[in-house]
């Protein structure tokens, strides 16, 4: 019954759309870490072939002239105007090797926009009354108070709150490194084989002295929204992918956003390549010891980076969940009105924000995300238009990047005069490939 289903569904595509997607599979399995939401879902109806309106052509143009400018292998980009999904293309590649023409259901590494996604779950217990922001994370009466958390170096760490975690103003900096991308020193400190989990770099943080008194200064902290991870599992109760996915994406329709691997051979189905800057350096693997490896491919523990970083999805996927957010009354929200205001009411510099990276004060909110191999923006305009703009390469600008794909983007986009009233939302028609993960996941 589920194979005649997806053979239903492949065919429709084909008919319908003239789509070659067959070509476009990845076919790839994961043989590494593993969770049990792997592929869960896919959209492959919304393709290249049914985005087309007065206008959009020239913004097809614009975009791939970005993409040639700065030899950018693949891109894939969605835009909504109103809650609709209005827009929806790839360009390039998503994998030169295999001939693999980028569709908008390809699936990205969406860095640190994960940390947006961290945010909306943490608010979403703060609604649900299972924790409160001015909460104590560390000590004994802290959130997080197993005995590895205990043996702490600076006592300050007592006074670190979840509303300071969102914020970056925890106490932590990077001035001597990012234990989040610190792996070998991390279990050498704590004595811990490698790959390292996240307890055991909670647990290197902890043996150091905080930088800054907890919630006197502004220092972005990948580490602060690892810890909010941990801390939504102790309070949901359950995995934070599978509370992320249960409480947060499946209720508003996205099954194929996921935690992502690292190796090349790990990679989700659909998951784009990822290609570095020329001459890049290979690094020591993050599970390894002896063996260097591409940074793209090896050099980062993506799965471990998790709620700050891990999460990956195709521009589809992200914009249902941004139209979920966004606070306008064009489209449902997950959140309460005055969640979503204190999530991103923090004038113009955006530091005091949760999960968001920068706001212009008149609200247009942002979220930026880099990783070796790829680079995401994700924008909530303050005219009823969303978008988002995902690359599989690194530029000579590294996270640079971010400030052409915006002017490219806000350029490009007020430069459509109408919008069409068609929503691409309404062709999504997932293909279950784990329905087990499904029905577990819901009985918990």
């Amino acid at each position: 019954m589920k194979v005649k289903f997806i053979v239903i569904q492949v065919l429709l595509v084909l008919v319908f759309f003239f789509a070659e997607i067959g070509s476009s599979f990845s076919g790839k399995e994961s043989n590494g870490r593993t969770a049990g939401n792997e592929s869960n879902a896919v959209t492959l109806t919304i393709n290249n072939n049914i985005t087309s309106f007065e206008g959009s052509e020239n913004l097809d143009q614009v975009i791939e002239q970005f993409r040639k400018k700065y030899e950018i292998k693949g891109i894939s980009v969605a835009v909504t105007k109103g809650g609709r999904l209005v827009y929806a293309r790839g360009f390039g590649h998503a994998d030169i090797d295999q001939g693999v023409q980028t569709e908008p259901w390809h699936v990205y590494r969406l860095a640190s926009v994960s940390k947006l996604v961290t945010a909306i779950a943490v608010m979403k217990l703060h609604e649900d009354g299972k924790l409160d922001l001015d909460e104590k994370v560390f000590g004994p009466d802290g959130i997080l108070n197993d005995k590895e958390y205990l043996n702490y170096k600076d006592k300050r760490v007592e006074d670190i709150t979840i509303r300071q975690l969102l914020t970056h103003t925890a106490g932590w900096s990077r001035r001597n490194g990012d234990p989040m991308f610190m792996p070998h020193q991390v279990a050498r400190k704590t004595r811990t084989q490698l790959p390292v989990e996240v307890e055991s770099i909670i647990e290197f943080a902890l043996s150091r002295n905080l930088n800054y008194k907890p919630g006197s200064r502004y220092s972005y902290s990948n580490l602060g929204y690892a810890i909010l991870g941990e801390i939504i599992e102790v309070r949901s109760g359950i995995a934070y992918e599978d509370y992320v996915n249960l409480a947060i994406l499946n209720p508003i329709g996205v099954y194929n956003m996921q935690l992502g691997r690292s190796f090349d051979d790990e990679k989700a189905n659909h998951e784009v390549s990822y290609y570095e800057a020329y001459n890049s350096r290979k690094v020591l693997s993050y599970s390894d010891n002896k063996e260097f490896v591409p940074r793209a491919y090896g050099g980062t523990d993506i799965y471990t980076l998790g709620a700050a970083g891990g999460w990956i999805g195709s521009p589809i996927e992200v914009m249902k969940l941004i139209t979920a957010i966004d606070g306008r009354d064009s489209s449902p929200d997950i959140l309460d009105p005055e969640t979503i205001s204190l999530m991103t009411n923090r004038g113009r510099s955006g530091r005091g924000m949760f999960g968001w990276k920068g706001s212009d004060g008149y609200g247009t909110w942002w979220r930026t995300g880099t990783l070796t191999g790829n680079a995401a923006l994700v924008v909530r305009q303050n005219n009823d238009i969303n978008w988002i703009i995902l690359l599989n390469t690194s530029t000579y600008k590294r996270s640079r990047i971010h400030s052409e794909m915006s002017r490219t983007m806000f350029h490009a986009v007020a430069a459509i005069k109408k919008w069409p009233e068609y929503d691409l939302f309404d062709y999504q028609d997932p293909i279950w490939e784990n329905q087990e993960y499904l029905t577990q996941l819901q009985n918990q």
